[in-house]
């Protein structure tokens, strides 16, 4: 894969007691939004560093955030060879980012659905947990101006997941997360194959089934305001058909798990 990477000689010190934090945002001809939620998130978490992962955005995104990173050290560019989909856009932020010794990373869209200023409820609580989900079905989340077939799409996700797999996650497909950088290692993020919604449950299910911490915190999802979504029906059906994959897997081994009990 050919990825080249824009990027200035910088201070990775952070007051985080996890480490440096990196926020990867993946970008396919968002050119309208990327200057914006840069500046949003530079704001929100100082000492922050961004990621954009573009996928050779025919608009000139790349083009866009390579002029935000000349003038501002702590935002760097990987360009990539072509749309590849957004799992493969964070895997390969994840991987530069553990490669640049990054302790935290954070996945973050760049339509402006996700709220720069929430991002340090998150990293709050991060300190007591392994991965964070920024949620929009807790006490507190909410979505505004979400097609309701959108919101329904996402909360019957999130009822298969629990039908599934039984995790009481309340969003499993939000795509607001933080992971400490040890969790992404212990669930070897590079063999997620996943898209889409169903990247999002694969982290998820990985971390909790791993035995370690996920925690949900109260996020505002606001519909995009330029350009267009990316969410298509085979997205969909591979989650429904994955998550119904990896239940019967995880049923097959709780029984096998139960004989060798006896």
């Amino acid at each position: 894969m050919d990825e080249t990477l824009t990027t200035t000689d910088s201070d990775t010190t952070t007051e985080s007691p996890l480490g440096t934090v990196l926020v990867i945002i993946p970008t396919f001809n968002e050119r309208e939004n990327i200057p914006l939620i840069t500046a949003r998130l530079r704001a929100a978490v100082p000492n922050a560093h961004i990621l954009v992962a573009d996928d050779n955005s025919p608009d000139g995104t790349g083009e866009i955030a390579d002029e935000l990173a000349e003038n501002d050290e702590n935002v760097h560019v990987l360009h990539r060879e072509g749309k590849q989909g957004l799992g493969a856009a964070y895997i390969a932020g994840f991987a530069w980012g553990l490669e640049n010794g990054y302790g935290v990373l954070v996945e973050h869209d760049a339509d402006g659905s996700h709220q720069p200023e929430q991002l340090p409820d998150l990293l709050a609580a991060l300190e007591n947990a392994d991965m964070v989900k920024g949620s929009r079905y807790v006490k507190g989340g909410s979505t505004v101006n979400w097609p309701k077939y959108r919101e329904m799409i996402s909360r019957c996700g999130g009822l298969w997941t629990w039908i599934c797999l039984g995790i009481n996650i309340k969003d499993p497909t939000g795509g607001f997360n933080a992971f400490r950088a040890a969790t992404l290692r212990a669930i070897d993020f590079e063999s997620v194959q996943s898209a889409g919604y169903c990247f999002q449950i694969d982290l998820t299910w990985r971390t909790i089934s791993r035995g370690m911490k996920v925690v949900e915190v109260p996020i505002e999802f606001k519909e995009r305001e330029f350009g267009t979504s990316k969410m298509n029906q085979s997205i969909i059906l591979e989650a429904f058909w994955q998550v119904a994959k990896w239940g019967a897997e995880h049923r097959v081994k709780q029984i096998k798990g139960l004989f060798k009990r006896r």
